[in-house]
C-alpha cells in the first residue's frame, strides 16, 4: 500500500511531515505526532477546535466538499479562511499525497467557553 504524506506548519512555522495511509483523518494524524490540535468532540465534527487551513488551494478543491455540519462548526472557527476546514473530516487520499497544513494560531472551544492560544509566557 502506498504511504502518503502531510506537512503541517505548527503555530510558530515549523514545518513537519507525516507518512499517513489512505482514509487516515488529519486530526488523528496529529494527535498521533503529537502536534498542538485539540479535538475536543473527539472527531464527531461538534467543535472547532480542529480548525486547520490548507495551503494549496488545488489539494483543498480535491478535498470532497465540507458537509452543512462541517460548515456549521467552521463558521464558530477562529480565523476563518477560504481554505479552512476540520482536521477530523479531512481523510487523506492519493489526490491529496503532499498536501500542506497551516494549524491556526488559536483554536475557540465553545464548550469550554475560552480561548486557547500559542502564547508565551
Amino acid at each position: 500500500m502506498d504511504r502518503l504524506h502531510v506537512t503541517f506548519v505548527d503555530k510558530e512555522g515549523a514545518e513537519h511531515t507525516f507518512e499517513a495511509s489512505a482514509g487516515d483523518n488529519l486530526m488523528d494524524i496529529a494527535q498521533a505526532e503529537d502536534l498542538e490540535m485539540e479535538g475536543a468532540c473527539g472527531g464527531s465534527c461538534a467543535c472547532s477546535t480542529c480548525h486547520v487551513i490548507v495551503e494549496d488551494p488545488e489539494k483543498y478543491d480535491a478535498i470532497p466538499e465540507p458537509s452543512d455540519d462541517e460548515n456549521d462548526m467552521l463558521d464558530l472557527a477562529f480565523g476563518l479562511t477560504e481554505t479552512s476546514r476540520l482536521g477530523c473530516q479531512v481523510k487523506m487520499a492519493k489526490e491529496i499525497d503532499g498536501i500542506k497544513i497551516r494549524l491556526p494560531s488559536m483554536t475557540r472551544n465553545m464548550q469550554a467557553g475560552d480561548f486557547k492560544g500559542s502564547k508565551k509566557s
